[in-house]
């Protein structure tokens, strides 16, 4: 692992999270409360390739009809998806597609923390073969 120079370590000063109010972090939290569900996680993935109808997210996601709907009110109420109606059929998208870049970064992060768990466990490993 590369050390990190000084001069690319973020201060304390540097994130702009201490300029933003509480009440404003609060709905920052709560944004990401809304993505803390994998079953709305596979709701969101399912509408990457473009907006669908209810029917078809049963089907991409394997989930029941009842928990979709109830996981699109929620997506719906916290702004993250949007909702056209077309003669009977209601279809979903998402409001900003944004939030595929913040799902591939965790996905980025958490792929990193594995990769350097593996290598702690491999260094360990070698460690105990060598007593």
């Amino acid at each position: 692992m590369t050390p990190t120079s000084p001069s690319s370590t973020p201060r304390p000063s540097d994130c702009r999270l201490i300029e933003i109010p509480p009440e404003a972090l609060n709905d920052i939290a709560e944004f990401f409360k809304t993505l803390s569900e994998v079953s709305r996680l596979q709701i969101v993935c399912s509408l990457k390739a473009g907006e669908k109808n209810v029917s078809e997210i049963i089907e991409a996601t394997e989930l029941g009809q009842a928990n979709v709907s109830k996981h699109l009110r929620i997506l719906a109420q916290a702004g993250l998806v949007t909702r056209r109606q077309q003669g009977v059929h209601v279809y979903y998208r998402i409001a900003n597609p944004v939030v595929f870049s913040l799902c591939e970064l965790a996905c980025d992060v958490l792929t990193l923390q594995l990769e350097q768990q593996s290598q702690s466990f491999a260094a360990m490993k070698r460690l105990k073969n060598s007593f």
